[in-house]
């Protein structure tokens, strides 16, 4: 247990310091490729990436898949059963990354009909196409090794290695973005880091698992041995479609029912949103391998404590995104990139919300992936269709309001009541009861500071008008006190919150003293 939670930590303190280099970066350089190179070339860059992450989807969830079956070979050392399970790993990808190409190929044919109006020109989105589409077929063919390092709990190496290299390619973007304004320079940059990141990853990888031998033919054959492998991947496939177009495809949607130039302003705010959201992934990558071997032992009264706990620390944490969010997005956009770029007040509400059930959901997802349960396939098929029909129906009218509205009432009802239901009956083997008399009260409170955030925000920001020194001013003096308000109720009505800082027992004992 000790070296789990000790690597647990090291992820979380690693993913930290990698995540506030970037978080500057993000903005900063966002600010530089809009002025340097265009609104609409940023646009156009942004659907090409979902176009890659649609095309991604023909991964199925195999990779989630084999990491499940490599928690216990990894927790027994069984060096023999990781290397079988490793070479169906990468003849799997292999095949997959043939056919994310053929996909890519196949998709660019249309190129002329949707972008042929860009001031741009076709060849730049060729260009920028074939360089993404060759470098998500690379991560498949070379870097699939990286998901034994995360089942090990060692997801602190991958994030050095490449959040590292991520940084200098920025910072190279940003200098030749400023001083030579050329878009197909700018393409070069991210190929060429990525066949940097790629050969100096797998050396790592040579010295850390000597013992690992990957036999692709091996890997075939091994497909017979494990079926439940196949079968998983088809039951999570259905998983990765739906949060494909709830989460993945705003871009592209945003695109087709509004214009290129408007990706470009909703990227904005998907920036901040998606570096707050990586916040989160930070505790869930640094535990989810850490929860699947809690889970492999077997201790119910003890992986029921952790979920707590887990459930309490997610919920600070997204109290902390949510409530800042609400009352500094809207002044800070305007501060960063200027007024024209703001959205209005809807669309932001929708996006928070949004955000508000992608993070919540984060704890029961991980327990649920822990215990292999992936057979819910009507409820990602149920969310898809929900989804897809709203979105159609209202985006043409709407806009980016309408395709926010898809997602959300696609979401709320599976998200909140069916998949803690699914965890706790056929995962935990607990009544749900127990799960609502637990979630109640963090619900309850999230509420109640909701609203205070909000009537705060309408008193005393003015979003229009604010400059950057008055917002920081503002928010160092009003965002403190309100966490620690929500933090202190929080330990004081929720036993989660108390197995937490019972971690920290000076801390513990300090705020338990009977006064």
């Amino acid at each position: 247990m000790g070296q789990r939670v000790h690597r647990s930590m090291m992820n979380i303190k690693v993913g930290m310091v990698f995540y506030v280099m970037s978080l500057f970066l993000a903005f900063f350089s966002r600010k530089v490729f809009l002025d340097c190179l265009g609104a609409e070339f940023i646009g156009l860059t942004g659907m090409l990436m979902n176009i890659m992450s649609f095309l991604s989807v023909a991964e199925l969830g195999i990779g989630t898949s084999i990491v499940y079956f490599l928690y216990k070979p990894l927790q027994e050392d069984n060096h023999e059963k990781i290397n079988e399970v490793m070479s169906m790993l990468a003849y799997l990808y292999r095949c997959i990354g043939i056919i994310i190409g053929s996909g890519g190929l196949i998709i660019s044919i249309f190129f002329p009909w949707w972008f042929g109006s860009l001031s741009t020109g076709l060849p730049l989105v060729y260009f920028a196409f074939y360089s993404f589409l060759g470098t998500s077929i690379a991560g498949y063919l070379f870097n699939y090794r990286q998901l034994l390092v995360g089942a090990n709990q060692k997801q602190y190496v991958v994030n050095s290695y490449f959040q590292s290299i991520s940084i200098i390619q920025s910072i190279v973007q940003i200098l030749l973005a400023y001083y030579y304004r050329n878009l197909y320079l700018w393409v070069i940059v991210g190929l060429i880091f990525t066949v940097i990141g790629i050969i100096i990853f797998n050396r790592r990888i040579d010295k850390e698992y000597p013992w690992l031998q990957i036999d692709l033919k091996n890997g075939k054959e091994n497909l017979k041995k494990y079926p439940e492998v196949l079968k998983k991947t088809r039951q999570i496939f259905a998983q990765r479609i739906k949060d494909f177009i709830l989460y993945r495809s705003d871009e592209l949607l945003v695109g087709a029912f509004v214009s290129v130039v408007q990706v470009a302003y909703y990227g904005n705010y998907m920036i901040i949103i998606n570096k707050l959201n990586f916040l989160t992934n930070i505790l869930s990558d640094g535990m989810g391998a850490g929860i699947g071997n809690l889970v492999a032992e077997g201790n119910m009264s003890n992986t029921l404590k952790v979920f707590w706990e887990l459930m309490a620390v997610r919920f600070l944490i997204v109290g902390i995104i949510i409530f800042g969010l609400l009352l500094f997005i809207q002044p800070f956009v305007v501060c960063w990139l200027g007024t024209e770029y703001r959205l209005n007040d809807i669309i932001v509400y929708l996006i928070i919300f949004n955000v508000f059930i992608f993070l919540s959901r984060g704890v029961v997802e991980m327990y649920i992936s822990a215990y292999g349960l992936f057979s819910d396939v009507w409820a990602a098929w149920t969310e898809l269709i929900i989804n897809i029909t709203v979105t159609l129906c209202l985006a043409p009218y709407f806009g980016i309001i309408g395709i926010l509205l898809g997602k959300v009432t696609s979401v709320f009802f599976i998200a909140c009541f069916w998949k803690p239901y699914f965890l706790f009956s056929k995962g935990l083997n607990q009544e749900v009861s127990a799960y609502w008399l637990g979630i109640i009260p963090y619900y309850g409170l999230f509420a109640i500071f909701t609203v205070l955030a909000i009537i705060i925000k309408n008193t005393l920001l003015d979003v229009e008008g604010i400059s950057l020194t008055r917002l920081l001013s503002l928010a160092f003096v009003i965002y403190p006190p309100f966490i620690l308000c929500y933090f202190f109720i929080l330990f004081y009505t929720t036993k989660g919150m108390k197995y937490f800082v019972a971690r920290k027992p000076k801390l513990f004992n300090i705020l338990t003293i009977k006064r």
